[in-house]
């Protein structure tokens, strides 16, 4: 099956699963600190969220992503080649990780700032009004149930991560699509090998949304639902 190549694109699999998973857990981090810095005090802070989303979400994800990666080549040897250091080498790995959770933390920011929106703001004041730090508030109230609002968002950003990967190719990274890429090119067969990833793309999304988020997001919002509705009555309609 595809001229015995199957076997090393599906162990490309390992690298593109890697970038997409280390991406959203870094996508995740730059979404809640966006998230905290739109809905802060403090102007600056709102100032720079702003900037960030604008931007980011406004620019073409191969252009960040061969920015980011030559541009990070450029800053950190220039200092380096004037003081007769040694050549650093960034990996196509981190900037790929870098990259795409740069980009869809700026996405994630939204979603976060929504779903915090969408918890009644009386319940932090009351909790305020009892003694509780903001702190407490936040790790006890605000975001449990922020949680419940942001997942159906999570979730499309996840999906949406997870093809984005395929633009790590460009940076020499071997992943399922550049090993695809050489496949082709050895065989003149290019469309073969790119139906093939094709495939194998369509069956990683669907997975992970239907049984993969979907199925631990149920759990997680069970959980959390039978531990902050203690002393409250269901009523039913």
């Amino acid at each position: 099956m595809l001229h015995g190549y199957l076997p090393a694109i599906v162990g490309g699999l390992w690298v593109t699963l890697s970038v997409a998973g280390l991406s959203l857990a870094l996508a995740c981090v730059f979404g809640l600190l966006g998230a905290a810095a739109k809905l802060s005090g403090s102007r600056p802070l709102r100032w720079a969220a702003e900037v960030y989303t604008t931007v980011i979400r406004g620019l073409p994800e191969l252009v960040l992503m061969l920015a980011i990666f030559y541009g990070g080549q450029i800053l950190l040897n220039d200092p380096t080649e004037a003081r007769g250091w040694d050549f650093i080498d960034v990996p196509p790995f981190a900037a790929g990780v870098l990259t795409i959770g740069i980009i869809y933390g700026a996405y994630l920011t939204e979603t976060f700032r929504g779903a915090i929106l969408a918890v009644p703001r009386g319940q932090a004041e009351a909790a305020l009004a009892c003694g509780m730090s903001r702190l407490q508030v936040w790790r006890r109230m605000v975001l449990p149930q922020m949680v419940r609002h942001a997942i159906p968002g999570f979730a499309n950003n996840w999906l949406v991560m997870v093809k984005a990967t395929a633009l790590v190719s460009i940076i020499g990274l071997d992943d399922i699509v550049h090993r695809a890429n050489l496949a082709s090119a050895a065989t003149r067969e290019p469309f073969t090998f790119f139906v093939a990833i094709t495939i194998i793309y369509l069956g990683i999304t669907t997975v992970s949304i239907y049984l993969g988020i979907t199925t631990v997001s149920i759990l997680l919002l069970a959980r959390l639902e039978k531990r902050y509705s203690l002393g409250v009555k269901a009523v039913s309609f």
